[in-house]
């Protein structure tokens, strides 16, 4: 705890003592019994549930009920060389797996090539999260567009534990996406994978010269609840930074007790609210940590994760930051997510 509050300096006080509006005597939050207490009463497969116990087993979050999952799809989503040139030994899906595992992750999330390339090596060593769709960002002029890169039956030859995919809500691809996911994870859940949903904003009018509404609470919100109703067992969402984003773009439907009894600026408040759009967390929310910075790196993360668990979310999930840097380096920065996890200190908001 004493290291956690030194690494926050000026936030420790405001992130460590927030009480939330959302109460959290109404959330379901993680725990060791958490499959059996959320997922018993589901039509989830049984298979389905033994293998979301399994992540929810490894690594050195095992047993708690929170995650730490590394991602690495940057290699199609940002071009292999922004994403590896800083530490070119991560274009070898090996050490990408190999950093999953020696940094204590529940699973690593990864494309069809680098998680099948191997596989046979590493599928029993760790869950394997294999990223159905992606946005390819090579063609000219760049689009944003999640598109099929693997199949489900491709994920379950391969020993994969569950399946992820990508949802730019709010665009214009955003209803066949939608529709093919919904396939994509009704066929996971029959071949007995768990399903996690990046649940993304992509819309142009999102971003106003106010503020980037694409990281607000009510809409981000609003895309988790779309994501549980197509049966994402994980939620994967941006740490929101702001809220209003209905009444900014004066599109959709809202109510005012959203922003008054059910949310305030306190970025704890705005990661519940999020929260509560995911049956108040019967499906788990994870956060990403964001890009890679440089020295700020450990303070954003140990703050992501403080923010995340106050407000009674499931873990994180971090690729950058671990992976743009020295293996021992990356290591150390996953495990310092994990420790906040770990830390019976930091409690719910």
């Amino acid at each position: 705890m004493a290291t956690v509050v030194e690494i926050l300096g000026a936030d420790a006080s405001t992130l460590l003592k927030h009480t939330c509006k959302i109460p959290k005597s109404v959330l379901h939050l993680p725990g060791p019994d958490f499959v059996e207490r959320i997922h018993l009463s589901s039509n989830r497969p049984v298979p389905v549930l033994g293998r979301l116990q399994s992540l929810l087993d490894h690594g050195r979050l095992g047993g708690t009920g929170y995650v730490s999952i590394l991602p690495v799809d940057q290699g199609i989503e940002h071009s292999a060389g922004a994403s590896f040139a800083p530490n070119p030994q991560y274009f070898d899906p090996e050490n990408i797996v190999k950093l999953a595992i020696e940094g204590g992750c529940n699973g690593v999330a990864s494309t069809l090539g680098v998680l099948g390339m191997v596989s046979r090596k590493y599928a029993h060593k760790i869950p394997f999260i294999l990223k159905l769709n992606h946005n390819e960002f090579i063609s000219y002029p760049n689009s944003y567009d999640q598109i099929r890169f693997a199949s489900v039956k491709q994920g379950f030859d391969m020993g994969a534990a569950g399946v992820g995919a990508t949802i730019y809500f709010g665009s214009e691809e955003s209803k066949r996406q939608i529709q093919e996911v919904t396939e994509m994870f009704q066929h996971a859940h029959e071949l007995g994978m768990f399903t996690v949903l990046w649940c993304y904003l992509r819309n142009p009018a999102f971003k106003t010269k106010e503020a980037d509404y694409h990281l607000a609470a009510d809409l981000t919100g609003q895309a988790n609840h779309l994501g549980v109703t197509i049966e994402a067992d994980i939620i994967k969402q941006k740490l929101p930074e702001t809220n209003g984003g209905y009444n900014a773009i004066s599109f959709g439907k809202t109510h005012k007790k959203v922003y008054s009894d059910l949310s305030s600026d306190h970025p704890i408040d705005l990661t519940r609210y999020q929260l509560a759009n995911c049956y108040m967390g019967r499906a788990g929310l994870i956060n990403s940590g964001g890009a890679s910075a440089g020295e700020s790196d450990l303070k954003e993360a140990v703050k992501t994760s403080v923010i995340n668990k106050r407000a009674g979310g499931m873990g994180l999930i971090s690729g950058r930051k671990a992976f743009q840097r020295p293996m021992n380096e990356g290591v150390g920065l996953l495990n310092a997510i994990q420790d906040v996890y770990l830390s019976k200190d930091i409690t719910i908001a």
